[in-house]
């Protein structure tokens, strides 16, 4: 049976990652489309992102206090939560696209991701024996396929913003559906008892904080790129390009740019788990940070030059990601794991809020030029941190020894 099966209980998990998190970008996905259509401020455009991160942020907040990733059947949590995103994003079609009930609707979907992300790498991670960063990595690389499945849905369907945001709840539904058919692996602890407490730990202890602080410069950079790749890449091709195949262009280059990560996950889950974790979340954070440096020059010219550039930093944006993740398992109390990572997401995402919000004045301050070379400040910081964690004794317990 397929709850009994490792890799077949892992796969339907994957797969119900994947249709869950195209929640996330449903409605970021659809905003060149109502611009078309509706009057929306630069502010306003963020917050289809942001609203989600802040609601994300909250639910991640409430169930580490509470314990609920490490307290609850992962698979009904998932299902629940999924459920009422689902519903949420739903809910959009019904409400004028400018109002404040979109962005409560977002926050909804955001408080609801916090079943789902955490609560998934909590359930790959009770069945990981000695492949941590991969089993985690399939995870974060489906959480990615996903992110940028709304892109495609929004190529798909033309103009027609709607068609986005009913493809994402039906998808999520799927997903509500079917995680009862993944089983729990045998890694598994017993429900520790409620201890709000629990949560400085992961300030406390020095090689979980400075696998914080590493994660935390990962995330800086990575939704604020996810979240405006789209505009960037749609205002560099309509420079060269007739409007209508500029954005045609731009979102099926935005769903491969996006989308390429689920490799840099995979592949960075293999090669963690072989040479190191530390090794490989350096060399990511190097790649992706000179991207952010440099993407900006090829503003304007050859879509072809510049979107080979995009994948490149869409692979190594999110290649350390599970990474991160895969060390705060390995660093913590088997028993605390669930509530580990989810504080960890919930500080990390509470950053994103900073990044997505200041992209926009970043672009009327400095131009697209430079508007996403701030962005490299994190992995600069981030490299500094797991160079660090590297140089600690407990470092030895990540990989299996291979720091």
């Amino acid at each position: 049976m397929i709850r009994e099966s490792k890799w077949g209980s892992l796969g339907v998990l994957a797969g119900c990652q994947v249709a869950a998190m195209a929640l996330w970008f449903s409605a970021s996905a659809v905003v060149p489309s109502l611009l078309a259509e509706y009057p929306l401020s630069a502010f306003k455009q963020s917050l289809f992102t942001s609203g989600v991160q802040a609601g994300f942020v909250a639910g991640s907040l409430a169930s580490a206090l509470l314990g609920l990733a490490d307290r609850l059947d992962p698979r009904r949590f998932f299902m629940t939560a999924a459920l009422v995103a689902a519903a949420a994003n739903a809910a959009i079609l019904l409400v004028e696209p400018t109002s404040a009930a979109v962005v409560f609707c977002r926050f909804v979907t955001g408080a609801c991701m916090a079943g789902i992300y955490p609560v998934g790498m909590k359930l790959a991670a009770t069945w990981a024996k000695g492949d941590m960063g991969l089993v985690v990595g399939m995870l974060v690389g489906a959480l990615t396929l996903g992110s940028a499945a709304p892109h495609l849905f929004n190529a798909l369907g033309g103009v027609d913003w709607r068609f986005t945001l009913a493809a994402a709840s039906v998808s999520a539904l799927l997903a509500a559906l079917l995680i009862n058919l993944a089983g729990l692996g045998p890694n598994r602890a017993a429900a520790p008892p409620f201890d709000p407490g629990a949560v400085l730990l992961a300030w406390r202890i020095r090689p979980v904080r400075l696998a914080n602080l590493g994660y935390f410069g990962h995330m800086w950079e990575l939704y604020a790129m996810w979240a405006w790749i789209g505009v960037f890449l749609n205002a560099s091709f309509a420079v060269s390009m007739d409007g209508a195949t500029a954005a045609i262009a731009a979102k099926l280059a935005t769903f491969a740019t996006v989308g390429i990560g689920a490799v840099g996950c995979l592949a960075g889950g293999l090669f963690a788990d072989r040479l190191g974790r530390t090794t490989l979340t350096m060399l990511a954070m190097a790649v992706s940070g000179t991207c952010a440096a440099t993407v900006g020059f090829l503003f304007g010219g050859d879509p072809l030059l510049l979107t080979a550039l995009c994948l490149v930093w869409g692979v190594a944006i999110v290649a350390d990601s599970a990474q991160f993740s895969a060390s705060i398992a390995e660093l913590s109390d088997r028993h605390l794991v669930g509530t580990m990572l989810t504080l960890q997401t919930a500080v990390g995402f509470t950053l994103t809020l900073v990044t997505i919000h200041l992209m926009p004045l970043w672009v009327d301050w400095l131009g697209w030029e430079y508007a996403f070379s701030p962005l490299a400040i994190g992995p600069a910081l981030g490299v500094w941190a797991m160079a660090r964690l590297r140089a600690h004794p407990e470092s030895i317990r990540l990989a299996g020894g291979r720091r």
